[in-house]
Protein backbone atom coordinates (compact mmCIF):
# COMPACT_ATOMS: atom_id res chain seq x y z
CA UNK A 1 0.00 0.00 0.00
CA UNK A 2 2.93 2.37 0.78
CA UNK A 3 4.60 1.72 -2.56
CA UNK A 4 0.89 2.88 -4.04
CA UNK A 5 0.93 6.17 -2.13
CA UNK A 6 4.41 6.88 -2.82
CA UNK A 7 3.52 6.54 -6.68
CA UNK A 8 -0.41 8.50 -6.16
CA UNK A 9 2.01 10.88 -4.67
CA UNK A 10 4.36 11.71 -7.28
CA UNK A 11 1.98 12.13 -9.34
CA UNK A 12 -0.33 14.36 -7.78
CA UNK A 13 2.38 16.82 -6.79
CA UNK A 14 3.96 16.63 -10.32
CA UNK A 15 -0.04 17.41 -11.82
CA UNK A 16 -0.36 20.44 -8.62
CA UNK A 17 3.04 22.07 -9.59
CA UNK A 18 1.88 21.67 -13.54
CA UNK A 19 -1.63 23.16 -12.90
CA UNK A 20 -0.63 25.61 -10.49
CA UNK A 21 2.90 26.84 -12.88
CA UNK A 22 2.29 25.93 -16.39
CA UNK A 23 -1.18 25.87 -16.93
CA UNK A 24 -2.73 28.78 -14.54
CA UNK A 25 -0.42 31.24 -16.32
CA UNK A 26 -1.32 30.03 -19.68
CA UNK A 27 -4.92 30.75 -18.98
CA UNK A 28 -4.30 34.08 -17.74
CA UNK A 29 -1.26 35.53 -19.75
CA UNK A 30 -2.67 33.72 -22.95
CA UNK A 31 -6.31 33.40 -22.50
CA UNK A 32 -5.94 30.04 -23.79
CA UNK A 33 -7.63 27.51 -20.89
CA UNK A 34 -7.15 24.17 -22.25
CA UNK A 35 -4.57 23.23 -20.16
CA UNK A 36 -6.20 24.24 -17.05
CA UNK A 37 -9.28 21.85 -18.53
CA UNK A 38 -6.74 19.28 -19.35
CA UNK A 39 -4.31 18.63 -16.34
CA UNK A 40 -7.85 19.57 -14.00
CA UNK A 41 -9.53 16.31 -13.51
CA UNK A 42 -6.49 14.38 -13.77
CA UNK A 43 -4.95 16.41 -10.75
CA UNK A 44 -8.64 16.22 -8.68
CA UNK A 45 -8.44 12.36 -9.12
CA UNK A 46 -5.29 11.86 -8.09
CA UNK A 47 -5.85 14.65 -5.29
CA UNK A 48 -9.18 12.27 -3.63
CA UNK A 49 -6.67 8.95 -4.52
CA UNK A 50 -4.15 10.99 -2.29
CA UNK A 51 -6.22 11.82 0.25
CA UNK A 52 -8.29 7.96 0.99
CA UNK A 53 -4.52 6.41 0.62
CA UNK A 54 -3.37 8.40 3.31
CA UNK A 55 -6.05 7.91 5.65
CA UNK A 56 -5.97 4.30 4.92
CA UNK A 57 -2.32 3.60 5.54
CA UNK A 58 -2.80 6.02 8.41
CA UNK A 59 -4.87 2.92 10.01
CA UNK A 60 -2.49 0.00 8.59
CA UNK A 61 0.88 2.56 10.40
CA UNK A 62 -0.78 4.02 13.68
CA UNK A 63 0.23 7.36 12.69
CA UNK A 64 -0.53 9.95 15.19
CA UNK A 65 -2.92 13.11 14.59
CA UNK A 66 0.13 15.29 14.01
CA UNK A 67 1.77 13.00 10.95
CA UNK A 68 -1.89 12.53 9.82
CA UNK A 69 -2.73 16.14 9.40
CA UNK A 70 0.69 17.06 8.34
CA UNK A 71 0.74 14.37 5.50
CA UNK A 72 -2.91 15.54 4.80
CA UNK A 73 -1.85 18.91 4.16
CA UNK A 74 0.48 18.64 2.70
CA UNK A 75 -1.42 17.52 -0.50
CA UNK A 76 -2.64 21.39 -0.55
CA UNK A 77 0.77 22.94 -0.55
CA UNK A 78 2.82 23.03 -3.60
CA UNK A 79 5.84 20.62 -3.34
CA UNK A 80 4.52 19.35 -0.78
CA UNK A 81 3.90 15.81 -1.37
CA UNK A 82 7.66 15.30 -2.15
CA UNK A 83 8.68 16.73 1.16
CA UNK A 84 6.25 14.02 2.75
CA UNK A 85 7.88 11.09 0.60
CA UNK A 86 11.22 12.11 1.61
CA UNK A 87 10.90 12.91 4.65
CA UNK A 88 8.52 9.55 5.98
CA UNK A 89 8.72 7.07 3.19
CA UNK A 90 12.04 7.53 1.64
CA UNK A 91 14.10 4.29 2.58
Amino acid sequence: MIKAFRIIAFLEGLSYILLLFIATPIKYIAGDPSYVKLLGMPHGLLFIGYIILALVIRSEQQWDRKKTILVLLAAIIPFGTFYIDRKYFKA
